[in-house]
Formats: structure tokens, sequence, C-alpha cells
């Protein structure tokens, strides 16, 4: 502890003596500097008195720059940038030099910024920096630069906000937590950050290989002259350079006008790095072979990549807790709350105390349904008398509202608590200010004769009296109040964090040639509602300056995880609380049913039933094994057959596979009185039973439509296949009987009832008050333009009310923010100000119904498959692990060519890996050396690859052979293979390697040797055959930025991935079968749903989009193909086209980034169900992954760091 306390008040340069300033010295009692100190430091009152008006100064500082950003016309068209003249100008924001002050001559400045300049003090400290920082840009700009532009003025003046920094100082030291928490956690930071570079730089490799002839990756947003032609006019050369001459873009002089956004592995690895922050803003543009790297992203590497963050965020969280303890071990017990967490002060009319009083209370809460229910039906048009009955209905529950509020105030008085004052206090309770909020608008709007809708939505805060029963909110309340000392830090850290990076990217966005960029960063109030999605993962933008990228990069990988600690905290102790509060109700003992006694069954009977559960013969297991494979082709085969093209692929093998699978059905008929499930005395009973069992109706459903459309040519079924291919992928469902996974739900719901009853409640009321905020301030927002709807019935001038047009339309969009995803971004200030709240409170207790579900899921997997790993056995070792420790102690065998072999072995091994002497490993100088160098190769050889892999640069070098990069990466293959020779001659005296060079071919560092130089070779034997084109060679050689992975060598962490795998594997069975039923399950309803959706239809520019005088649209035909059939070629749907793009938006989906949310209304039943459980269950296993992966490299970063003691 007190090594933390020091860490937080070491100043940058030491201070003066302490003691002189404290008077402990009497010598020094007189030193007149002990005065001003103290008032400097708040430790008088006039000294505080002074430290709150220097905060009000800040804050004024801050603010007057924010705000000052509104008034420059430059960048800001809105009708307010010339509302500020010179006089206002001169008073508050300096941003001209001929404002009311321009007589001083000291360029464009204001009261506000003279009055602020600060005061100096003590100068040895770090807050005297601060200081220094933020006052000297005045005067350089006044005095040094009165000429000086006005970009550069403003800049200069972003350095007001470093006094922040002195507010900072004086709250806590939040900011300077970051140092400490690098300093606690470097160790396995070190190794989750090379883990993070190295999926990072592989997945740029192969995006750049997929995308970088992609055309509709071309970007054209930086030239003003091309920034709507059609790129797919443009071509791309073998260089990788665009030219759009054909389209209308021709460069002058030899400059790209358009570009590829992967043109080379630098420009990829900004976009990759995005991706795996969750984020897709090129979404709809991915290539087939792009998408499919974008699958592994969002399944796999996201969850690796995100290690960094999650140490960093789970860091800083530590370090608050060691700061609240050292402070409450100083001030003593903290103050109690005046009841306890969980409880909620007794209030009269709150609890049933009759029967009739119950009866009363059951009135309440249908009225207050009726209600809800009638404001929402009231906001869909086209019922005509209906809304008059509705609005009837919301008159009717505001007036029972209304008396039953004067009733509870009238009786208060009976109860002595709340007699004279204390009926304030009453009034002033969470409940009664609900009842008041609730009713107080709709009476004061219908005295106005017309009941606003505003006013209206207000009714729907009933819902909250529904908090008696639960104690939800009055636990968030708790929340608040226990953590309120680290709230108020890390909020402030949040928020210093979020002003400061809204302010550099206003600098270095709003002059952004993309008018998508600089509208949205023309002002720092809009850059600040940017970079609020940017700190809470969202990256709904891509397309920066290169120090934008930079920025976002950093947003990424640190500000998020300090951001979203605040948030973190909120839902993590009200989870806690919640839990604390309700404990978990174990899984109850299902009593098995009474089943007849299953003796003296038929044989044949018994056999059918053994038979197809692999049980008592090879023939059953390979039958039962041949259904799993059987399951997964057909899968594959409906998926592919959805593409163009590819309708009767392997059609045969489809047919094939329903006879088996019709033959195994009535195998299983046949043998159901042998099943315990299904048994009977009568076994025509038994039939029925497993006829009208879960399993059979899926099989029913898999095989029965395809002998239909055999047998009803052209009939209705026939006509509908699309619909009935996909009943196939059912089939998965199969597989959850030998590995229960979506049937374990049941058991988790009866798991976390009660938590997820508190929870539920708490997430579904923020739910619906959040949706009816958005829909009541954007229902009417027509100032966003929006791309058209015509299933929403609009086609020109679209705007956000389209999309908010009714409480039902707006729901599964506040859903989607809820999850914490920002796919639209063009709200007004009324939804931008909802949605900040949304962000801050709402995002961290939604979702933890989700967070419940998947624990509880986890608990369930994990206490059926019974797995305990062995005390003397870390999680996850295998036969090497196991085999490695018996060797510990035992010496390598003979080489079986004599000693003069076993001594060059030796030798090749000492200069490899060096001599452990006690446990210390000594390398001699040429080991030592020669390892640097080889590290320094690698390096090299990545930044080759790199390199070569930007146009420009490969232009010059060219693409004949033996150019300079082909020259070097001979040379570094010679002495890669050479390495590699060696350790395969040394592995017999190697316990790593087991004693074995076969065993060390098998490890990843020999697979990974192997790797680095085998591609080479396969290169040059198809270029001296002639087989290998100028694309293809260039994919051998951009294979090899694998060689990266030979760091593992230096920094261990991939070579433990097996050890994760078997460490995780008995909730990967259940959990991966449940998340790949869920992804391929709501993958084909939106296919079905949305293949034909006309919000996401194009068509060519010929073609009308409403038809007139009896012809059709482009969005009039009821499919794609109805237009096409039109308009041969001209109509396209740009998502959704078939099963395997499908696949890929859904995972991008399911790993919470919404890349497109008009859907129809069937999709948007399954993207409420995503919302609210599906995102959860999906992410178990990644979860679970990235939980083992964690503690295996935090094990092995734990030995590392014993043995680099040792060595030191």
């Amino acid at each position: 502890m007190a090594a933390a306390q020091a860490l937080e008040t070491t100043p940058l340069f030491p201070k003066p003596d302490h003691e002189s300033f404290d008077g402990c010295d009497d010598s020094q009692a007189e030193d007149p500097r002990l005065p001003l100190y103290r008032f400097l430091e708040a430790k008088t009152p006039a000294g505080r008195r002074y430290e709150h008006f220097t905060i009000f100064l800040i804050s004024i500082s801050v603010v007057t720059f924010i705000l000052s950003s509104l008034f420059l016309p430059e960048y800001n068209d809105s009708p307010i940038a010339d509302k500020c003249g010179g006089f206002c100008d001169a008073i508050f924001f300096g941003n001209y030099d001929d404002n009311a002050l321009a007589w001083l001559g000291i360029g464009a400045t204001s009261v506000v910024e003279i009055g602020l300049v600060g005061r100096l003090r003590f100068v040895p400290s770090f807050f005297s920096l601060v200081d220094l920082a933020s006052t000297v840009p005045f005067y350089v700009d006044s005095f040094l630069l009165p000429n000086t532009d006005l970009a550069a003025s403003t800049f200069l003046r972003m350095f007001r906000l470093l006094r922040m920094l002195k507010v900072e100082g004086r709250l806590d030291l939040a900011i300077m937590m970051v140092d400490d928490v690098f300093v606690e956690t470097r160790g396995i930071l070190g190794t989750a950050l090379f883990v993070g570079a190295t999926v990072w730089c592989v997945l740029s490799t192969f995006y750049y290989i997929a995308e970088r002839q992609n055309l509709s990756m071309i970007y054209c947003g930086s030239s003003q002259r091309c920034q709507d032609i059609d790129t797919s006019l443009c071509e791309i050369d073998q260089w990788g350079i665009v030219d759009c001459s054909a389209a209308g873009c021709k460069s002058d002089d030899g400059v790209e006008e358009c570009y590829n956004l992967y043109r080379s592995i630098v420009t990829s690895s900004y976009w990759t790095l995005i991706n795996l922050f969750g984020e897709f803003p090129l979404f709809d543009q991915h290539s087939a072979w792009g998408k499919v790297v974008g699958t592994v992203t969002c399944v796999f590497a996201a969850a690796v990549f995100a290690l960094p963050v999650g140490i960093f965020a789970t860091g800083f969280e530590d370090q608050i807790s060691k700061r609240r303890k050292l402070r409450t071990s100083i001030d003593g017990d903290l103050i109690e709350s005046h009841h306890k967490p969980g409880e909620a002060p007794e209030l009269i009319g709150d609890e049933p105390t009759s029967a009739s009083h119950a009866k009363f209370e059951i009135i309440n809460n249908h009225m207050i349904v009726i209600c809800a229910l009638a404001f929402a039906l009231d906001t869909v048009s086209g019922l005509g008398s209906w809304h008059f009955f509705l609005g009837f209905l919301q008159f009717i529950s505001a007036l029972f509202f209304t008396a039953e509020y004067l009733l509870l105030m009238y009786s208060a008085r009976n109860d002595q608590r709340y007699r004279g004052m204390g009926l304030l206090t009453y009034a002033c309770s969470f409940l009664r200010l609900v009842d008041v909020l609730s009713i107080a608008p709709y009476w004061l709007s219908l005295m106005a004769m017309s009941p606003s809708l505003f006013a209206k939505a207000f009714l729907l805060l009933r819902i909250l009296r529904f908090e008696k029963y639960s104690r939800a909110f009055t636990t968030f309340d708790d929340v608040i109040r226990e953590h309120a000392g680290v709230l108020a830090i890390t909020l402030f850290s949040a928020i210093l964090v979020w002003i400061f990076f809204a302010s550099i990217l206003y600098f270095t966005e709003r002059g952004n040639p993309d008018e998508e960029m600089a509208y949205n960063y023309r002002t720092i109030p809009d850059s600040m509602w940017i970079t609020l999605l940017n700190l809470s993962g969202e990256c709904p933008l891509g397309h920066y300056s290169v120090v934008g990228k930079v920025l976002i990069g950093v947003i990424g990988l640190f500000a998020t995880a300090i951001f979203g600690v605040p948030i973190g905290l909120l839902g993590a102790g009200f989870e806690e609380m919640v839990e604390e509060a309700i404990e978990d109700t174990p899984d109850e003992e299902r009593t098995a049913l009474p089943h007849a006694s299953v003796t003296g069954l038929g044989a044949t009977e018994r056999a059918c039933y053994e038979f197809v559960n692999g049980i008592g013969s090879k023939a059953a297991r390979w039958f039962e094994i041949s259904i799993y494979l059987l399951i997964g082709v057909t899968v594959t085969i409906g998926i592919v057959q959805t593409v163009e093209g590819h309708e009767t692929w392997l059609s045969s093998v489809e047919s094939l596979a329903v006879v088996v699978f019709t033959a195994e059905y009535a195998i299983r008929l046949v043998g159901a009185g042998a099943d315990p499930e299904f048994a009977s005395s009568n076994g025509f009973v038994s039939r029925v039973r497993f006829f009208l069992s879960f399993y059979s109706v899926i099989d029913l459903l898999a095989i029965v439509p395809y002998y239909l459309a055999v047998a009803l040519p052209g009939s209705w079924v026939d006509d509908h296949d699309g619909y009935f291919r996909m009943l196939r992928l059912m089939r998965l469902l199969k597989l959850d009987k030998h590995v229960p996974s979506i049937s374990l739900i049941d058991d988790v719901a009866r798991l976390k009832r009660n938590v997820l009853m508190v929870a539920g409640y708490a997430a579904g009321t923020l739910w619906i008050l959040f949706n009816a905020a958005m829909y009541v301030v954007e229902s009417d927002d027509n100032s966003q333009e929006i791309d058209p709807l015509p299933l929403y019935g609009c086609v020109d001038n679209c705007t956000m009310a389209v999309r908010f047009k009714t409480f039902f339309s707006s729901f599964p969009l506040t859903g989607i923010h809820l999850t914490g995803d920002f796919p639209l971004i063009e709200y007004g200030w009324p939804g931008r100000f909802v949605l900040f709240f949304m962000v801050i409170a709402a995002v961290g207790v939604v979702s933890i119904p989700s967070g419940v579900i998947a624990s509880g899921f986890a608990e369930i997997v994990q206490s059926k498959s019974g797995v305990q790993t062995s005390s003397s056995k870390a999680a996850g070792d295998d036969w090497y692990d196991i085999r490695w420790k018996e060797l510990e102690g035992v010496e390598p065998h003979p080489s079986r060519f004599g000693p003069r072999v076993d001594a060059l072995q030796f030798k090749a091994k000492e200069y490899l890996d060096g001599t452990q002497v006690d446990g210390v490993v000594v390398r001699t100088k040429a080991s030592a050396v020669g390892r640097l160098l080889f590290v320094s190769l690698i390096v090299a050889n990545v930044l080759a690859v790199i390199l070569e892999s930007i146009p420009e640069i490969d232009y010059i070098v060219g693409n004949e052979r033996g150019n300079a990069f082909d020259a070097f990466e001979a040379w570094s293959v010679f002495f890669f293979s050479l390495d590699y020779a060696l350790r395969l001659f040394s592995a017999q005296k190697s316990r790593d390697a087991l004693y074995s060079p076969w065993v060390y071919s098998q490890t990843f560092f020999g697979i990974v040797d192997l790797l680095s130089i085998l591609p080479w070779y396969i290169e040059a034997v198809l270029a001296s055959s002639g087989k290998l084109s100028g694309d293809e060679a260039r994919v051998f050689r951009v294979f090899r930025i694998f060689r990266i992975l030979q760091l593992e060598d230096f920094v261990v962490a991939f070579s433990r991935l097996d050890n994760v795998y078997r460490a995780s594997k008995g909730v990967l069975k259940a959990t991966g079968l449940m998340a790949l039923i869920i992804w391929i399950g709501s993958s084909a309803l939106f296919f079905i749903f949305e293949s034909d959706n006309p919000n996401f239809r194009e068509c060519d520019g010929s073609v009308p989009l409403i038809g007139e005088g009896g012809s059709l649209g482009c969005y009039d035909f009821e499919s794609t193909a109805a237009c096409n059939a039109v308009y041969p070629g001209m109509c396209s749907q740009t998502v959704f086209t078939n099963m395997p793009s499908t696949l890929f938006y859904v995972a991008v989906f399911l790993g919470g980034e919404w890349g497109v949310v008009d859907f129809t209304w069937r999709g948007k039943i399954v993207c409420i169900f995503l919302c609210v459980a599906g995102i959860a269950l999906y992410s178990i296993p990644v979860g679970t992954l990235f939980d083992s992966f964690g503690a295996v490299i935090g094990l092995v970063e734990e030995e590392d760091e014993e043995e680099d003691d040792e060595e030191k």
C-alpha cells in the first residue's frame, strides 16, 4: 500500500522539504512561503474558496472552447454559426482577430482567455507543468505569433483542456493510475499485446490478399471531382494502382484520384484493426474471400485481440479498488447507508394490507399495462376511430393514477412518520415522484386542450411502479451510493478522455476532403457525439485522415478501457448486489416419469434401438458417426445451393441423404419401445410418444418436404422450395440429442430465474422507456436525411422520422443501441441527448440479463460435464506436458552415430538455446549475438513483406525474378533453413523436443519453422515449371508474414493454444454446438425474410424507382427475381443474397455490430431475439476461449518472470 501511495504522490521533480511547510521545524516556521503554500493547496478556508473558484473558471474555459467551434462558418454550415458577432466573440471565444479586442494587438483572443491564463504554482511538480502547458500557448499565440492563421490559433487554444488535469489533480490522481496499471500488468500485458499484434498482422495480410483487386473497395472520397463515380468501371493494375479513367475520373498529374482501401498491408491494417474492435464499416463491400476472413475475425480473432484491452481495463479497476481500500484504512469505516443494499424504506400504500387492497393492486397493475399498450398502439397510423378509443383509455388511466396518488397522499398522514414535514419526505420518495412525473405532464398538456405525444409518453413511467416487487432500481441507487467515490474518479477520467480525443479529432477531421467525415466533425459538439460512440467501442465512420486513423487506433486499444470502467462498474455492481440479495435457485431434481419395463422386448426392437444409438457393435458406432457427418454435409449443401448458379449442386448427395435419414427415422420408430424415454408396455404407445417427440418433428420437417416436392411437382410445396430447403438446416438440432446444448436453456432459466426476473425487469423497463423517448424525439425529426426506405413507404427525401414513425418500429432500433451498437448516427441533438444516457447508464444494465444467461449456461454445462482438473495437473495439460515433466532430470540418449555426433548436437543445442546452469540460462557470446541477429532477421522479413505490398515501392523494385526483395528472401530462407536443420539435428538433446526430432517437427515451433521456409521452395518449383502467375506468386510471397510467429520462441503464447482448447473443451462442445445452431438458424431466417427486402434493393439508373401508368418500378416488385424478369440484369440486392454471404452478415450481427437495420417486421423479430439472448448465447464459447487463453498465458507469464529473475 505504501508503495502505491508513494507512486500516486511523487512529483515529477522533488518538492522542497515537507517539514518546512507543515510547521514541524520551528526554525523554519516563519518561512514566508508557508502561507502561500497553504493557500494554493486549499489548506485554509480562503484557499478552499480559491480552489472552488479555480475549478469554476476551468469549467468555463473548457465550455467556451467547445462552444467556440459552433461559431466558425468555415466549417459549420449551420445558421447558428453567424449568431455570435464581434462583441460576443471578444467576450467568450476569441475566434477572430478583428473582434472588439482587436485594439490589444495580440491577435484573436477573448476576455475568458485573458482572464483564465492561470497563476503559476510551485514549478517542480507535475501539475505545475500542466499549468505551464495550459497557459504558455496563450502568450505564444498573443505575442510571438499574433498574425497566425485561424487554424493554428484555435489549435493552440486546445491546450486549455489541460486545465482539466488541474481539476483532476484536486479530485484524485485518476489519470496517473494509467502508469500504475502498466507497471502492474506489464508482464501479461506484453504477452497479450504480442498475441494481438500477431493476429492483427496476419489478418491484415489475408485481407490484403482477399481485397486488393476488389473494385467495390475503391474509394474516391478524397477527390472532389470523383466522389460519385461508378467504381465498377475502374481498373486495378498488377501493382495495385487504380485507374478510373473509364469512369470519368482521369488523373492529370499521375497521382491516384481513387485508390483501393486494401491496396497494401499498411492500409489494410487500419481496416483490419477496426474489424478486430468488432466494427465493420465496410460491411457490404467485401468480396467472397473477404467475407471468409471477416467471419474468422468475428468468430475467433476479435476475442483474442481483445485480451490487451480486457487486461488493461481489469488492471484499471484493480488500481481503483486498491486506492479505495487505502482511503478506507486511513479515513476509517465508511459511513453506512440509511438502509441496507437491496432494501428500500417501507412506504405506506406500497404493500397490500387487506384483501381489498390486494384487489386494488391487481387493478392498478392492469391499468399500467393497458396504458402502456394504448400508448404504443396509438402511435400506429391508420387505425381510424380506434385512436379516439386509445386516447380515452389513456385519459381514464391518467384519471385513475391521479386518484390513487391523491388517496395515497391523504392517507399518508395516518402514519406518524409522515405527519407535518414528514409528508414532504413521503412525497419525495421514489415511487411518489414516479406518480407525479407520470401524470403531471399529461394534465398540464390537457389544459392546452391537446395532450401532446411528449406528455402521453410520461404515463409510461408508471411501469416503474413495479419496482416495489423487484427493488431493481433501488438496488441501482445502492450501487451508485456504494461506489460514489470510485464513480466520481472514473467518470471524470472518462469525461477528460472524451473531451480530449473529441477536440483533437475535431482539428484533424474538420477539413477532411470526405464530405461525410467533415460534416460529422464540423464542430466540437458534433465531434463529441462521434467520439462518444468511438469510446463506447463503436466506429461508425472510417475514412479518417492519417492522424485520425492513429487516434482511432489508440482509442480502440486503450481509451475504451478507461472510458468503459464507470459503465462496467455500474453494471457489475448491479449484478453483484442482485445476486447477493437473491440466491440462485438450484436446478430441481425432476422425477423421471414411470416407464413400463423394457424387459421382454423383441430382439428387433432392441437391435434397432442399439444400432441407431451406436451401442453394441462397430457397425452401430460407424453408423452413428456417418449420420453426424451426413448432417454436416447436407447442411453445407443446403447453404451452397442458395448461391445463384449452384441451385442443383450435389443434389444427388442430398437425395441420398434423404433416403439415409428416412431409413434412420424408420429404425428409430421401430426401436422406440426399447428407448427408456418412450418405453411403454404397449409398443404402439411407445411409437406414438416417439412420433410426437421434439426430435421426431425435426426429422420429419427435414425429410417430408423433399418427398412432397417429388410427388407433387409444380405444387405449392414446389413453388416454395427455397423455404423448405432451409428446413434441412434444422438437422443440426438432431445433434443436440448427443451433445445437449439448446435443450439446456430451460435448466438455465430455472437456475437463474430469480436474478433474471429482477435484471429482466430493469432491462425491460429501460428498454421501454428509452424506446418511448427515442420515438418522441425522432418521430418528427425531418432534419436528418437518409437513404430511401420503400418498405416503410418512403422513396424520396427520407428522414429518421420514417424509421421511428411508430413505437413498435423504433423498438428493435432501441434494442440494438442498448446492446452497445450504433449503426445509425444521423440523429438530431434531442436524439443524441437520449442516446448519451443510453451509453452511460442503460447499456451496462440492459446487458445484465444476457450475462446472467451466459454464466448460467456455463455453470450448467460444467456441472453436467463433470470435468475436473487434477490438482497435480495444470488445466489443459496433454501428453506432451506430462511427458515433459517426466523427463525432468533424465539425460538424453547417446547418438547411434557415436560421441562426435553427440558433441556436435550438444554444441548446436547450446548455440540455439543456451545452457541451463543451476536453473539459470547462460549463453555464449556467439549464441547471444546469433539470437539477436535472428530476431532482427524475423522483423526485417515482416517489414519486407509489408513494404513489398505498397504499390509505389513494388513498382520501383519491379516484379522481375532476382529483384532486391527476391535476393533478400533467398538469403533469409537460407538462414531460416539452416536454423531449422540445426534444431532437427539437436532435437535428440533437447528436453523441449522430448529428445526426438519427430516430436520437434510436430510441435508449434517445428511447424512454424517449416512454414517459414516451405512456401519459398514451393514457389521456386512452380516458377521453374512455368505454372505460376504474378498474383499467385504474390500470395506465396505474402505468406512469409507467418515468420512473425517465430518470435513465439521469445514470447510464449500461441504454443499454448492446444492447452487452451483442452482446458475448455467440456464447455466448448455444448456451447459451440449451440452457437453454431444460433448462427446458422438465424442466418437461415434472415435469408428467408430479407432476401427480397426492397430496402436493400438497387436498380440501374434507367429503371424507375416507382412505376407509373401501369408499369412497375424497382421497388414495386415482390422479389428481385421478378424485377430482373422485367428489367434483365438491372436489379440486385445489396445484402442477404445467398446463405454464404448471410452467414457473414449474421456473424457480424452476433459480434454485436449491426451493419444494416431496416428489416421487414419478421426480420425485426429475429433482430430482437438476437439482442435479448442470441448474442449472449453465441458469445459463450468465444468467452470461454478468452478466459482460458488469458489464464494459460497468465500462468506462462509467471513462469517466464521467474526464469527472467533467475537469469538476472
